[in-house]
């Protein structure tokens, strides 16, 4: 089933990747009062290896900005699969809580955080915009450069 998000996706050129599964003890997706609670997804590029590195050390902004743009395409990939398939059911995202691998005195977490903000406002218009966290952290797991957790309202 296509929906208007997969037809924006596919207008830019873009495809949502599979689903990833949990690295620990947590499921990916909770549904609960009308709302979507997504865990943290990591950036995966287009040949599926996981985007690593540390922000103001080993990669640049554009990098962590591109990783942030895959984050958010494993969002809207997360919501596809707990949804049923259905990404019709998306009122709109509420809120990014977006984590940057960042060295200590690398302080444009914000500019990266577009990376995000600035695909879902392309592809869903005034439903993508959202609120949004983007905090500076020393580690993330797996050496994701990127991490965003995701709270979306349910139509």
């Amino acid at each position: 089933m296509s929906t208007r998000i997969e037809t924006r996706l596919a207008d830019m050129g873009l495809s949502l990747p599979d689903a990833a599964a949990p690295v620990a003890a947590y499921v990916p997706a909770v549904i609960h009062g009308g709302l979507l609670h997504l865990s943290g997804q990591l950036p995966f590029d287009e040949a599926g290896g996981l985007m690593k590195g540390r922000v103001g050390e080993d990669r640049e902004l554009d990098y962590a900005q591109e990783a942030a743009k895959r984050c958010a395409l494993m969002v809207l990939a997360q919501a596809k699969a707990a949804l049923g398939g259905d990404l019709s059911k998306i009122e709109r995202i509420v809120k990014l809580g977006v984590f940057v691998n960042s060295a200590p005195a690398f302080t444009d977490q914000a500019k990266v955080a577009n990376g995000a903000s600035e695909l879902l406002g392309e592809v869903m218009g005034d439903a993508g915009r959202h609120a949004r966290s983007a905090v500076g952290v020393a580690v993330l797991p797996l050496g994701a450069v990127v991490e965003i957790d995701a709270i979306i309202a349910l139509a």
